[in-house]
């Protein structure tokens, strides 16, 4: 008799404890999951915004990034080997939330550093945004020439392009030739990291496809050097924004997908939960019906 109260009384007092208790934890997690989900969505209006923004000044900063490099590719530049100083640079970010967009351009500065370090060359490197420094500072870090921060934050202008240029010029580092990456922009779905070269004056002036022209001297010399830096690191500005901001709108959405699937497993589960906790409650209520 005793066993039987026991049974029908205190055991099942237990498991209506844990049952409310699940529901509790359940019903947190789902409101939890329902709070990210409006966030994530937020974020991806307010990326196809700056989408739209971003891709439409992307066609004349292609102009002006394709111009500044057409000497170079027209002339075939060869630089000596006998030069040793090189600058790498890459065009990130301070957002994240935007996949691997950082971690791909992080991962070809990575190879081209160690490759060039491999052949006895000196290596610096121009990290434009904060989220490339966090990547490569603990591996690559006495590589770091300059850091550029507050990038992403507003959309990038050619005035910001002719400040790093500038500050990568009166750094005192006498680089002889360099490379920029970024992310092109292909498509909402798509974009691929690139690069393109960086030569310093003194490389330009002293490739044999430039010293046939005689009326070119040192100071047009000087200018469009300067003048292509500038509009490349606008062409990669301009590129990777429209990269990034596509990029997070993509993530979003998928955040946002598995955000929903989530919810409906939660709420299947908060709704199977609850009617466990029903149908105790009344087996328990028969139970005591039958000891009384």
């Amino acid at each position: 008799m005793f066993s039987r109260t026991y049974s029908a009384v205190f055991l099942p007092k237990c498991g209506h404890v844990r049952d409310m208790s699940t529901m509790k934890e359940i019903t947190l997690r789902l409101k939890s999951v329902k709070s990210i989900q409006k966030i994530t969505k937020s974020m991806k209006m307010v990326a196809a915004a700056k989408y739209a923004r971003a891709e439409k000044a992307l066609k004349p900063a292609r102009v002006y990034g394709t111009s500044a490099l057409a000497l170079y590719e027209k002339v075939e530049i060869m630089v000596p080997e006998d030069r040793e100083k090189h600058v790498v640079i890459g065009v990130s970010s301070d957002r994240g939330l935007c996949g691997s967009i950082h971690m791909n351009i992080a991962k070809a500065m990575k190879a081209e550093v160690d490759r060039l370090t491999a052949a006895g060359k000196e290596v610096m490197l121009v990290n434009v945004g904060d989220k490339l420094r966090a990547l490569l500072n603990k591996t690559h870090g006495k590589h770091f020439l300059l850091t550029c921060k507050d990038i992403g934050r507003k959309t990038p202008t050619f005035s910001d392009a002719a400040s790093i240029a500038t500050e990568l010029l009166h750094s005192g580092y006498e680089f002889d030739q360099g490379a920029i990456y970024f992310n092109r922009f292909k498509s909402v779905m798509s974009y691929t990291t690139e690069e393109k070269p960086v030569f310093s004056v003194d490389s330009v002036a002293g490739s044999e496809s430039v010293v046939v022209y005689d009326s070119v001297d040192a100071d047009v010399l000087r200018s469009f050097q300067e003048f292509a830096l500038v509009n490349t690191v606008y062409f990669a500005l301009k590129e990777s924004c429209a990269s990034e901001q596509s990029a997070r709108m993509t993530a979003m959405d998928s955040a946002s997908k598995n955000a929903s699937e989530m919810i409906d497993k939660l709420t299947l589960q908060l709704n199977r939960t609850r009617q466990a906790a029903i149908t105790k409650e009344l087996i328990e209520i028969i139970s005591g019906a039958a000891v009384i």
